[in-house]
């Protein structure tokens, strides 16, 4: 009587699919240089007397020249975007050189005064109301109170004229700003510090172009809220 080792067909069978799984994900991925060597390999492996059939030759060929032409048109087209980028950033960065020495309005929650010349800045409203502008000092300590109104959401500029609650002019430097409503329950509003473009440039591509604004430093153009 004959016996079947069911196993060992279990195995066979598992370690074929294995195989074939494993051959798949390889073919998913498979390169040109790959491609080549696999296809000189069968070549040199076929049975001269049962050589490889003419169509499927020319079949694998036209494979070979498709994988070429995708991988040519793959690089192109990167190389073409990249092009593209460089151009565009080229020309954002030439055409934002108009605003050298005009004011801006750029987020900001510190304001540098100097001697002789009003601080200004602005507040951003979420809806018509007053709120007010507090300036501290170095060490925290609030200065000086400015109560600004709007009439609706949207940008409200003020002007700080260096001195403080009593009417006594501080020194120059940098002072902190921070704007809440004056209601019951206050809440805090984004504040903005207006300051001169200095010079333009190109941070990369996670910056972008940028300016140059005196008092503030390096400011991506896209944050840029008011040219004033």
């Amino acid at each position: 009587m004959t016996t079947v080792n069911t196993n060992s067909t279990t195995n066979t069978t598992n370690n074929a699919s294995s195989s074939s799984s494993a051959g798949s994900a390889a073919s998913a991925s498979i390169s040109q240089a790959d491609f080549l060597k696999l296809l000189t390999a069968q070549l040199q492996a076929q049975d001269p007397t049962n050589p490889m059939d003419n169509s499927q030759f020319v079949a694998q060929l036209a494979q070979f020249s498709q994988l070429q032409a995708t991988q040519d048109l793959d690089t192109n087209l990167q190389t073409l975007s990249s092009n593209i980028n460089t151009s565009m950033q080229t020309s954002q960065v030439i055409n934002s050189s108009s605003l050298l020495d005009r004011n801006v309005l750029v987020p900001s929650t510190n304001m540098t005064l100097t001697s002789g010349t009003p601080a200004g800045g602005a507040v951003n409203f979420t809806a018509a109301g007053t709120a007010t502008v507090t300036i501290s000092d170095a060490a925290g300590n609030p200065i000086r109170h400015i109560t600004v109104s709007n009439t609706g959401a949207g940008l409200t500029q003020f002007s700080w004229d260096g001195t403080d609650d009593n009417g006594n002019t501080v020194s120059p430097g940098s002072y902190a700003i921070s704007a809440s409503t004056g209601s019951g329950s206050s809440s805090s509003l984004d504040t903005y510090v207006a300051g001169k473009v200095s010079g333009v440039g190109f941070g990369g591509d996670s910056v972008g172009t940028y300016l140059q604004v005196t008092g503030v430093g390096g400011v991506p153009l896209s944050q840029v809220a008011q040219i004033l």
